[in-house]
This record gives C-alpha cells, structure tokens and sequence, in this order.
C-alpha cells in the first residue's frame, strides 16, 4: 500500500467514526450498550460504503504448481493380443496406475493408438489398424512448445500410415516398452502383393509379390498364384537369412472379363507360428475395351505430363499426345484436352463440333482467349496481356459428379493472364478463382452445360497441385482420381440417371467401407433433401442391416462398419420417388493385424535413440518408473499468481453493507428509535 492509499484509508476511518458518533454519542442522554452497539452498526455501514465508493484496487498473490506431463501411451490394436500379449500390457497398465510416487511427480495422460490416438479409459484390443504415427501427432497437439518424457507401450508393428519412428518430437524422450515375444521365430510372410487395378482381355498384367524371410538358414518355397483352386502360376523361391525381403515379379494372363479374385500363396515344407500372413487376396477387373484421351497441344509443358500420368493411373485410359495438324480421326478418342488452343485448332474445333466429341480446354498465357470465344458458348472471357496468379476455391454446390475437396485452398496458385471471365446460366463451376486470398467470383475450374460435354481449367502449372498434393500425403491417388472423374464424367455420353451411387466391388475386412450416392431431380439438379436409405443384405447368413444415408457436401454416403467376410447385395432406395438402385459387393477375410510374429523392437530402439530415450522390456517396468522419478530435469514448478480486483468485485461487501444497514434499522424499531 503506497502512502497515498494509507492516508485514503485512514481518511475513510475518520470520516465513519465522525458520522457514527455524531449521530448516536454526540449529546447523547444515556450511553447504553444498544447506543453503542448502533454506533457500531452505523461505523461498519459508512466505512463498507466509502470503501466501496473508493473502490481500490486491492493485489492478492497465490503460488500454484505445476507437474510435469507424462503421456503414457498404449497401442490398443489387435495385433497385442495376437501376439498374446494382451495380458502383458494390462499388467503394465495396473501397475503404472498402481504407482502413486509416480502420479505425485507427474501430470499422466493415458493414451490409446490404433486408427487413431485418442484419450484412453480402458484396453480392450479391438483395434482394426495400428497407426503409431498417429501418437506422434497427437503428442504434438496436446503438448506443444513443452518438455516432457513419454512411455510408449507398444508392439511396434504398424499397419498403416508414415514410419512412426520419424513422427515424434525428437527434442523430448521417448521411452518404448516392448510388447510381445522377442524370441525370433521361423517366418516367411507376404508383405505386400502390387497389381493393376484393371487389366485388358487377352493381354498380361503384371503382379509384384514382396515377401520378407525370418530364419537362419537358406529356404526354399513355393510361390503360387491360384484363382478358385486353380493355380495360375507358381515358382520356386530361394529365401536367405542375410536377405530380409525379396521381391518376385511374373506376368499373369487376363483371360476372363468381368472383376477376377485371386490368391497369392508361399508354402513352406517347415512349420511357422503363424501362417495367416502366408495369403493375401487380389482383385483384378479385366475390361475388354481401353479408351484413347488425346492431349493436343503446340508445345511443350510440365502440366502435359501431369495430365497423363493422372489420366492414366487406373489403366482404363491410354493418352496420346498429339499436335493439332497430327490428329488424323477425331472419333478415335474419347474426350480430347486442349491444352493453350491458338487459332491453329481451328480445324480440330470444327472436327469436335462436327462429331460432338466431349473436350477439356486449359489455358494459360499462350491462349489466344479471342479465338476460344467463338469456338464454345459457355464462357466468356476478357483477359489482358498482364500475367495473374489465380488460387482454387472449392465450391460445395456442385452437382456434376461426386466430387471431393483435396484441400484446395493449400494448392499452389495457376497462372492465367489477369481479365475478367463470366460464365453462361448453364455453366457449373467447380473451383473457383480467389487473387490474394480475394474472391473473384469467377470460375477456376467449371464444365459447359451445352450438347457436348465440355471442361475448362483457366490456368496453367496445374503440375504443382499434384505434386503439392503428394508432399502433403505421399500419394497421388486421390488426386489421379479426380482427374480422372473429370475424364469420366467428359466421356459419359449416355443419359444421366437420377440416382447415381459409387461403390467398390471388394473390400477388406476391418477397412473403412464406405458408399456414396447422388439424387438427381428432374432438371438434374442434385437434390439435397432427398431420403436415402440403404439396406445390405449378407447373401450366406440373410441378416439384413438398414441405415439412412447421411448428406454429405454433394453426395450422401453411409458407413458399413464391423461386417464380416463375405458376400453382399444392397440397395438405395429414395423413398419419395421410389427410385432403386442395386448393387453387389465381398468383404475379403483380409485382416492385417495377425500379420505378425514378433514385435517390431528395431524400430522401437530406433525411435528410443532418435529421441535420447530408451527401451525397456516390461519386466524392467520398475527401473523405468526409478528412473523418472530420479530425472532431475522434471520437476515441479511453482508458479506465483498476482491477482488485482477492484473492492467493488467483493459481492460479500455489498452483501455485509446490506447486512448492517437493515440490522440497524430493525434494532431501531425494536428499541422504539425511529
């Protein structure tokens, strides 16, 4: 309290002593204990009111600790207790728990890992996938800019996502516990089996068989490729100890139409533990027809050859790339890419319009944008000689195709001369333009509403969005299959149905299975108030599961989950229009996480060293919690807590003022004063 505060205060004093003695001391008659204990009152009263009209600031300090936090993460998948360890981590579970030496130094967090790293209130082992990096990740999220120590209990086998060893913080110590058996067993295990997703009749597709070896002395085993007990191909394979993994590649003949199960097998004449990931299942749909895309374009660009590994990439397409003057028969392709048209496709204009052939145009500064006006009637555009970046915004409202967003905002600017473009009533933009982070309310991406189907990208360097695209996810796939949505849906010429559903034929079990569906109105615009309900149907057992399915941003989709293995029709059925749409698909006996013979303790001790940790095994469990509870760089921290608050902010000194003043007032009454 500073000196001015004092006098203030002693001020207040004076002035309620004053105020109290003149009105019940000063000539008074008799000094009873009832005067006296008003004079009170009165004194309390007027000091509580100055005080509060006063209203000072009055500093409280208070010392809080803080504990260091210790996430201590389980990995809750199946794979535990297929290496019959489930009883080993909920030991370790009970007995960190136990420890209260251990939660007295620390703030613990339990965390469960599976598809996904999420608080933990219980094992249970019923995870479909093993995704450890997901941990790394969610470390991050919780405990950013601080320093703490971590216990990760784990097999170390990981089944899907990027290496978990490169996904924690290096800065802060992990410490694995290894679950499982570590005594090397003999094994010999499928790890991956590549093949094209679609095939061609009468030709050969090529499969790639990955397999990994286990042991200590060469083994030889047999390779077989089998459809219904038929075998296909087989060879011998010649696996050493100083080998961990070999890849065998053969040609298989595509001899039948239609979508053909197939089964890669590894025999062995010695027993193994574990033999489930001795076969994995693959799907092949041989087509009997291979359409042409022609990219015709008068020079050379990056974006070309984008275009063409995007276009290509699920083998029903085959791409030409062709000069305009080079084009001998227009009907030979399916859907032609224009790429920067000049007045040099003014022939090959008239050749699409003549034959109605569906087209995708993508500018760029080389377009001669005067030109491309009189060739189509589905934009307009009035562009400069002053070159612009133009950034992607995904629209929700389209209702072509069933159409996600890959994160468009992200995607790196196209380059289009600056101007202005403006579309027709029928034209149905997909991305729009945004400069500087501001929309144009202009098209980036949108796709003509005339007799023939027609595309058009206003800009060039589209190669960056897939190779930004591949940073972020390590994969082109989902980017190829918007590409290649967009040549779909160009090379649908038939008559649009009103409900539309996308589905795969096979799937595997324990995998995200999942169906999307579009409902259409009469003017073919998607309706987004329909009723769509689904009803799947196990062909074998006749159990039936119902679900509505829920609207999405352009689509509807439902989630099948927990089916098992096996076959099974379904239908969509819109229930005001009775609209119906039938289907079939199998759920493959395909489950990952018995892949597994022993737990993955390199990669654990790895991530142990990266992160200046270490590995333990869970009978050391002990020396682990020892060692926490030694390390000096974790301590509790005190932190001191200055808190200012205005008098007024004490509701108790109102109340107490309300208090005295109606006390008075009834001792008053009481004794006959007033």
């Amino acid at each position: 309290m500073n000196l001015s505060s004092f006098f203030i205060l002693v001020g207040i004093v004076l002035v309620a002593v004053g105020i109290s003695y003149y009105h019940y001391l000063y000539k008074a008659k008799s000094k009873s204990k009832t005067i006296l204990f008003l004079a009170f009152l009165r004194f309390c009263s007027v000091f509580t009111l100055l005080l509060l009209l006063w209203n000072p600031l009055v500093t409280a300090t208070k010392y809080e600790e803080y504990k260091t936090p210790l996430p201590i993460i389980f990995d809750n998948s199946s794979s535990i207790s297929e290496l019959k360890a489930g009883e080993q981590a909920q030991d370790l579970y009970n007995q960190l728990q136990a420890s209260k030496e251990l939660s007295s130094k620390y703030a613990i967090q339990y965390l469960g890992v599976e598809a996904e790293c999420a608080p933990l209130s219980g094992l249970n082992f019923t995870g479909k996938q093993s995704r450890l990096d997901q941990a790394g990740k969610q470390l991050t999220l919780l405990y950013r800019n601080q320093s703490y120590p971590s216990i990760f209990i784990t097999d170390g086998n990981q089944t899907a996502g990027n290496d978990f060893v490169y996904s924690f913080d290096p800065i802060n110590p992990i410490y694995p516990v290894v679950l499982g058996d570590t005594i090397s067993y003999f094994d010999i295990k499928i790890d991956q089996v590549q093949a094209n997703k679609y095939a061609f009749y009468q030709n050969k597709f090529p499969v790639e068989v990955q397999l990994s070896y286990n042991g200590t002395q060469s083994c030889s085993t047999q390779l077989k490729l089998m459809q219904a007990n038929k075998i296909i191909h087989t060879e011998t394979v010649t696996l050493q100890p100083n080998q961990a993994a070999q890849l065998v590649s053969f040609l298989v003949p595509a001899n039948a139409l239609g979508a053909q199960l197939y089964q890669v097998v590894v025999q062995s004449a010695k027993p193994e533990k574990n033999s489930v990931n001795n076969s994995k299942k693959i799907i092949v749909d041989v087509l009997d027809q291979r359409r042409t895309i022609a990219i015709v374009s008068t020079s050379n660009h990056p974006d070309i050859a984008a275009l063409k590994r995007a276009i290509e990439h699920n083998g029903q397409s085959k791409v030409e790339l062709v000069k305009p003057a080079d084009v001998k028969s227009i009907a030979d392709y399916a859907v032609v890419v224009l790429y920067q048209p000049t007045t040099r496709f003014t022939a090959l204009f008239a050749d699409i319009k003549r034959s109605k052939t569906p087209y995708m145009v993508v500018t760029g500064m080389q377009t001669d944008f005067a030109f491309l006006n009189q060739q189509q009637s589905d934009l307009t555009c009035k562009m400069s000689t002053q070159a612009e970046e133009f950034l992607p915004k995904y629209t929700d409202q389209f209702t072509l195709f069933a159409a996600d967003d890959l994160g468009f905002d992200q995607f790196p600017p196209l380059q289009n001369p600056f101007g202005t473009t403006s579309v027709a009533a029928s034209t149905m933009v997909l991305l729009g333009a945004k400069i500087q982070g501001v929309d144009t309310q202009q098209p980036l991406l949108c796709f003509g509403g005339g007799v023939v189907r027609s595309a058009y990208l206003l800009g060039e360097n589209s190669w960056k969005w897939r190779m930004q695209y591949h940073v972020k996810n390590q994969s082109y796939d989902k980017y190829d299959v918007f590409v290649d949505k967009i040549i779909q849906y160009l090379a649908s010429t038939g008559s649009r149905k009103s409900l539309v559903v996308s589905h795969e034929r096979f799937y595997n079990a324990g995998e995200e299975l999942g169906i999307t569906a579009q409902y259409f109105t009469k003017n073919f615009e998607f309706d987004e108030n329909a009723k769509l309900q689904l009803q799947c149907n196990n062909t074998k057992t006749k159990t039936t599961q119902t679900l509505e399915m829920l609207k999405q941003a352009s689509y509807f989709k439902a989630n099948l989950e927990g089916l098992a293995a096996g076959n099974y029709s379904f239908s969509i059925k819109e229930t005001r229009s009775n609209t119906t749409y039938n289907g079939s698909f199998e759920v493959l006996d395909f489950q990952i996480e018995k892949q597994f013979v022993n737990p993955n303790r390199n990669q654990l001790l790895q991530l142990a060293v990266q992160t200046k940790g270490q590995l333990y095994y869970p009978a050391q469990l002990n020396q682990l919690i020892d060692k926490l509870l030694k390390d000096p760089n974790y301590q509790k921290i005190q932190k001191e807590i200055t808190q200012k608050t205005p008098v007024l902010d004490w509701v108790y000194l109102l109340i107490f003022l309300v208090f005295t003043f109606a006390l008075e007032w009834f001792v008053r009454k009481y004794n006959g004063l007033l």
